[in-house]
């Protein structure tokens, strides 16, 4: 008899769980309420998830401040969840992207705690990142917006190969900083365009991750440079110029050549 009352007392709990986004607690499949502890500045955080699908696994970037989830829904459509997350962990506003994309989410503050209430739609694989707003904003510090509308993420291994070679290896000499200063002013003039396009056309997306292929391919050379001085960094940052320029614009040229040619062949 007492066991049968305290799992009634358990099983009422979960139901009556404070809900201050969306009230999931009237879905089927709901109870997969999962608590997870994080690290961050050497203090111990504890938040919990409560959803009507699979979170398979999450991860937390303490210099980026993003809190990933990566989930699978079963459904189409009524894909619920809410996060509970202590305000001593991520400083507000925050934002929510789901798979790479700005979405509404409902956020709430009570005590300690930030509620917030997501909808996912869609069957199949997924990824929640919940940010504290201010690294997402355009600065000269910020991040490449158009990698990351390509590759769908902040924490996608492209986006972070070229953070960590801009912070790794050009920040760290005086002409890398001077480049980076004068490409930024350049690149957030036009880059904000081309990833909300990404973000609203498939197809360009896809053509710009086939774009930026060679580029990232010829920039890891620079994770395996040895560079101590100025010198050599204006040595690497032309040769990586040069190898680009051959990428982009003699590969094409030489072969559109070519096939011009063969085609004047056949012609005659």
């Amino acid at each position: 008899m007492w066991t049968i009352f305290f799992l009634a007392s358990i099983l009422t709990t979960v139901i009556i769980l404070p809900v201050y986004g969306v009230d999931i607690s009237e879905l089927e499949n709901v109870g997969l309420k999962t608590k997870y502890i994080i690290i961050s500045n050497g203090q111990e955080f504890k938040i919990e998830a409560v959803s009507n699908f699979q979170i398979i696994s999450h991860t937390f970037s303490e210099t980026d401040k993003i809190l990933t989830f990566n989930v699978q829904t079963a459904r189409d459509t009524g894909n619920e969840s809410e996060f509970y997350i202590p305000k001593e962990m991520l400083v507000e506003p925050l934002t929510v992207l789901l798979d790479g994309q700005k979405i509404s989410a409902i956020i709430n503050k009570v005590d300690n705690i930030f509620y917030i209430g997501i909808t996912v739609n869609g069957k199949g694989d997924h990824v929640i990142e919940i940010s504290e707003t201010k690294i997402l904003e355009v600065s000269n510090d910020g991040g490449c917006l158009i990698a990351t509308a390509t590759f769908g993420s902040e924490m996608a291994p492209q986006v972070q190969l070229l953070r960590e070679i801009r912070d790794n290896t050009v920040l760290q000499t005086e002409s890398g900083t001077s480049f980076m200063t004068g490409f930024n002013q350049f690149y957030y003039s036009f880059s904000p365009v081309i990833a909300d396009y990404e973000r609203e056309n498939p197809v360009f997306k896809e053509a710009v991750k086939l774009t930026l292929t060679p580029l990232l391919t010829s920039l890891t050379l620079l994770q395996y440079a040895d560079i101590d001085s100025e010198a050599e960094m204006l040595g690497y940052g032309i040769g990586i110029i040069i190898l680009n320029i051959g990428l982009y614009i003699v590969a094409p040229v030489v072969l559109i050549m070519k096939i011009g040619k063969r085609v004047n062949m056949e012609k005659t």
